[in-house]
């Protein structure tokens, strides 16, 4: 997934950082926290819902984060967090439409999935650090766990570029034509025919005839929903 990098300065465009997993989790929870409480998380909070050992591990990734422009902390004031936009400055908001669900597992028969309506009635808000300029972009929902190596759970949001195109290795939404199924899978072209690729090493890829395959999407960032 495409996750930034680290670097030290706080004004370092968000392109050149490196995140850790978990600094990159911690992100996520407290953007997606805001977004449902209307008030950022305690450091409790964090601890609680990423699942982290001790307060002291939040915080450490709380200043690495800070460090590199991601937010802002009152530490005098209790759950003074400001989401920043990776150079220091206030993030937008985009409103992203959630179009359906995609299996990261076998794959499965997905409603209207030939024509991927847009005019969703859900949508999610995401930054437009994450989104990086991309236009038709759309979310769905995982099911399955084929791709938990990459960081991708059942239940997760994957943000999806449009597109009809993706190089080897890239993660994608991939229509499978004569099975009328969709499926989220690392896509591997090899000649005549094409590798799906799961991340998860208890499951097997599948192989399919190239011209039985159409891209919808390749995955441009993953998030885990509160709740």
């Amino acid at each position: 997934l495409p996750v930034r990098g680290e670097d030290g300065g706080a004004r370092v465009k968000p392109e050149t950082k490196r995140l850790s997993a978990k600094q990159a989790q911690i992100l996520n929870f407290v953007r997606q926290f805001i977004q449902e409480k209307d008030y950022p998380p305690s450091i409790r909070d964090i601890q609680a819902g990423c699942g982290i050992s001790s307060t002291s591990v939040v915080d450490y990734n709380l200043r690495a984060l800070e460090r590199m422009g991601y937010l802002r902390r009152d530490r005098e004031v209790s759950r003074a967090i400001e989401l920043l936009d990776g150079t220091g400055r206030r993030s937008r908001t985009v409103a992203v439409p959630v179009v359906g669900q995609i299996a990261a597992g076998q794959p499965i028969p997905v409603p209207s999935a030939d024509t991927w309506d847009t005019a969703a009635a859900e949508t999610v808000e995401v930054t437009e650090e994450m989104l990086r300029g991309r236009r038709d972009v759309f979310a769905l929902a995982v099911k399955g766990t084929s791709m938990i190596d990459a960081l991708i759970n059942d239940g997760d949001i994957v943000l999806m570029q449009a597109t009809n195109r993706v190089e080897n290795g890239e993660m994608a939404a991939v229509w499978l034509k004569r099975e009328q199924e969709t499926t989220l899978k690392k896509v591997y072209f090899e000649g005549e025919r094409v590798r799906l690729q799961p991340a998860n090493e208890t499951m097997s890829p599948i192989y399919t005839d190239a011209d039985n395959v159409e891209i919808q999407g390749r995955v441009i960032y993953a998030m885990r929903p509160l709740g």
